[in-house]
């Protein structure tokens, strides 16, 4: 016989409202969302004495105006500069929804993305994480991304020996995960594996993160909620998890690409923020 479907009944009328003095009890409202801030620039006058940032605002206009999608990144040394055209660069260009981190052997670098998407404030630091070089860069993203976060080992460890209590579906996952590491070239689509649709343990999911290992990148985009895409140690292998504005975990995946899309800046974006440049470059010109 079929088990009756479970419908909440809501009572109405005497005794089915709090009492008077009684506090409600409202549901939690979102909270964490991210949100451009009005960038203010700087007036004309100025920037009357500062030739060198108006040149600088027409180089980045020239770089993003000819830039693609897909093509490598244009870097803008900032060195030079003097502190207070720094912080005009720094008022004009403001701060936008993502940040990436690359932590390699020798190689420490921060990226944080503008307001206008596809161009980026970039900063190497040494091991004591003192800046020793700053630019710009007009990048889908950033150039380190793609050349450090993998060392090209493609070998995943599929072995059933000593397989932890608790671990059920995660070895025939690394089975996949293994075989579409191998196939995968440049150019083709993304092989995406969806872990918040699978009978996945608590036990398998450390058993997956054990194996994978973790690597260089982490990358956060910030929106409504959060996404934190983190390169694992596996060649062109990434663990993404999205997070609502409560941050709680909404979707978690796994997905075989040299970079995620919902990383990189869209060409509709770029185009945007070239616009949005030149929109700025009128109000100096």
């Amino acid at each position: 016989m079929p088990k009756p479907i479970d419908i909440p009944v809501i009572g109405i009328g005497p005794g089915s409202q709090p009492e008077e003095g009684e506090a409600l009890a409202y549901l939690e409202m979102p909270k964490g969302m991210f949100r451009h801030e009005v960038v203010s620039l700087p007036e004309k006058d100025e920037l009357a004495d500062l030739p060198q940032l108006r040149e600088l605002l027409e180089r980045l206009y020239t770089a993003i105006a000819g830039y693609r999608a897909g093509d490598p990144a244009i870097p803008l040394e900032l060195e030079g500069l003097e502190p207070r055209m720094v912080e005009f660069v720094n008022q004009i260009l403001g701060e936008g929804e993502v940040s990436v981190s690359v932590e390699a052997p020798g190689l420490h670098v921060q990226a944080q993305e503008s307001v206008l998407t596809g161009l980026w404030r970039v900063r190497r630091l040494d091991e004591r994480r003192r800046p020793v070089r700053e630019w710009l860069e007009v990048a889908d993203i950033p150039a380190a991304v793609r050349d450090a976060s993998f060392s090209g080992d493609k070998t995943v460890d599929t072995g059933l020996e000593a397989i932890p209590e608790g671990v059920h579906n995660a070895p025939a996952l690394l089975v996949e995960i293994a075989d579409k590491i191998r196939e995968w070239r440049p150019g083709m689509e993304p092989h995406v594996i969806n872990l918040s649709l699978l009978p996945l343990t608590a036990q398998d999911l450390v058993f997956l993160g054990e194996r994978l290992g973790v690597g260089p990148t982490t990358i956060l985009s910030r929106g409504y909620g959060n996404c934190r895409i983190g390169a694992t140690a596996k060649d062109n292998l990434w663990w993404i998890k999205y997070y609502n504005s409560q941050d709680a975990l909404i979707l978690n995946t796994i997905e075989v690409v040299d970079v995620p899309a919902v990383a990189m800046a869209a060409p509709e974006d770029i185009e945007d923020s070239t616009e949005r440049l030149k929109e700025i470059l009128e109000q100096y010109r």
